[in-house]
């Protein structure tokens, strides 16, 4: 488990990411441009946020970043041909399982989709979806429906949490952080009064 969260990248990890051959993969996830997010902009920033979370907690693992540029590559674009990213390095293939891990099936519910990461999934697949998780939650800030908002803060807590908690206790504090100011947010604008009084008077 990460503990400590370094300040700033040192000249070590700034060659190891120079070294890293992202741009292909950074291609491919071009292909979300088209794909909007509830929260406005597209699934290709989301990409790259989750991508500049991971750096901001120190990981320059270099499959684990190519992941992160096109982990939502498989499940948002259906006519994608998998082969593409087997092709590009000698990294391809443990890229495209990572990617797999953190991709739910179509049909699979999405909390049998979260359990089975808290089960079963790699401490990588792990790390990647806390970076994918914070990168969602802040885009909460941009997202106008309370009854969203409620469900992705239950959803965070109930799954997301003991996640972060198996592998970066930094991202598990920060999602505990995003949790209480999105419910906040909740209880500011009323949402949790006029949800009580709907239970009271059912």
């Amino acid at each position: 488990m990460q503990t400590e969260k370094p300040a700033r990248m040192n000249t070590e990890a700034m060659l190891q990411l120079k070294s890293i051959y992202l741009a292909p993969y950074l291609q491919l996830a071009t292909a979300l441009i088209g794909k909007s997010r509830h929260a406005g902009g597209n699934m290709f920033r989301h990409q790259i946020d989750t991508m500049g979370v991971l750096i901001d907690y120190g990981y320059i693992d270099s499959v684990l970043l190519k992941a992160s540029v096109i982990h939502d590559l498989i499940e948002d674009v259906a006519d994608f041909d998998r082969k593409r990213i087997l092709e590009i390095d000698s990294e391809s293939q443990e890229v495209y399982n990572l990617v797999l891990e953190v991709t739910k099936k179509e049909g699979q519910l999405k909390s049998d989709y979260l359990r089975g990461i808290i089960e079963h999934g790699s401490p990588k697949a792990k790390i990647l979806k806390c970076a994918d998780r914070i990168s969602n939650m802040i885009s909460l800030g941009f997202v106008t429906n309370p009854a969203f908002i409620e469900r992705y803060c239950d959803e965070t807590e109930y799954f997301i949490l003991p996640i972060a908690l198996a592998v970066d206790y930094n991202m598990y504090q920060e999602l505990i952080s995003l949790i209480i100011t999105r419910r906040r947010y909740l209880e500011d604008c009323g949402y949790l009064d006029q949800k009580r009084g709907e239970i009271k008077n059912a």
